[in-house]
């Protein structure tokens, strides 16, 4: 009789914490909201092709180096054609494709309406790994997710409301792109390291950009020298050292959860534009910055599972003799 009233026990879901993987989010956050403090530095002087041009040849370059010092061997392509195609798609969707179209997005409409649209990847992420990743809908990971796209969306109150048809399209296009080359990232990493990844990619993308090659030639003329060093540490910083940690911490990680670490992105961005540019947030900015991180905090919680009365709490020792005997699935 006695059982019968006893509540199950809700045991928190196992699973260690990595500190590696934490830090590399937190390098690929700080650096991804530099980007937008650099791009706005740099202004409207670089087309958005010649831009993305240069930031990929930077990176490719920086990223053959890097490969090579920490491999201590000549850069290696790997010889499956499945890996190569992966990563063939993962360059031009992701690092030349968004590229290119969210430049483009934002001369026509302003930066909070494409933060606010660009946000919508996160969430197409977390769908997309829960439908064809197998990593299911966790209940912090929705949660969290909704409240820090509307700390996105309170940050995008405070924007001149400057709205063009094709510049929404384009801002839906780059969502749609970013969180494709993230999924198909997820996929590759399971097959090749993140470093070649990252680097194999960036090359790609630099071959797809080359027709931007004249005009960018043409603009480099008469470009201020602060333009191109704004656009060099984009290709060194945001893209060749935030893209390799981001790939670290991605092959480690679930992809919805990490993707959802991104929506830290606009708040850090508003913290550096006021150190860097002396451009005081307004209350929409320090609101939204605070349901951001509010948000992510959630959603890096992880569910509960309910275990029934009489059930013995599973030890480190039961777990390992489970992994032993039962096949690891692949996430």
């Amino acid at each position: 009789m006695t059982n019968r009233l006893q509540k199950p026990r809700i045991l928190p879901a196992s699973g260690t914490v990595d500190v590696k993987a934490l830090l590399a989010v937190c390098v690929t956050v700080l650096l991804w909201a530099s980007s937008f403090v650099a791009i706005r530095d740099i202004g409207q002087t670089l087309s958005p092709g010649s831009m993305a041009l240069l930031r990929l040849v930077v990176a490719a370059a920086a990223l053959t180096v890097m490969v090579a010092v920490v491999t201590r061997r000549a850069p290696r392509i790997p010889r499956s054609w499945t890996s190569l195609r992966l990563i063939l798609a993962y360059g031009v969707l992701w690092l030349a494709g968004y590229t290119v179209v969210l430049n483009s997005a934002e001369q026509l409409v302003d930066a909070g309406t494409a933060a606010l649209l660009v946000a919508l990847a996160p969430l197409l992420v977390a769908f997309g790994a829960g439908r064809f990743l197998g990593e299911g809908y966790p209940r912090p990971l929705l949660i969290g997710s909704v409240i820090a796209f509307g700390g996105v969306a309170v940050i995008a109150l405070d924007s001149t409301g400057q709205i063009d048809g094709l510049g929404i399209v384009l801002c839906l296009t780059a969502a749609v792109l970013y969180a494709t080359g993230v999924l198909i990232q997820k996929v590759t990493l399971r097959r090749v390291d993140g470093m070649t990844v990252t680097w194999l990619g960036s090359v790609v993308a630099t071959i797809a950009l080359l027709p931007w090659t004249p005009q960018l030639i043409g603009e480099l003329a008469t470009a201020p020298s602060d333009a191109i060093l704004g656009t060099v540490y984009l290709g060194l910083f945001p893209t060749a050292i935030g893209f390799s940690t981001w790939a670290y911490a991605l092959k480690r990680m679930d992809a919805g959860r990490l993707s959802a670490t991104t929506y830290a992105v606009p708040a850090v961005s508003v913290l550096l534009s006021w150190v860097w540019l002396a451009e005081l947030p307004t209350v929409y900015g320090f609101a939204g910055g605070a349901l951001c991180l509010l948000g992510v905090a959630i959603s890096r919680r992880r569910s509960r599972r309910v275990v029934p009365v009489g059930t013995p709490s599973e030890t480190p020792e039961s777990r390992g003799e489970r992994a032993v005997s039962e096949p690891t699935a692949t996430h």
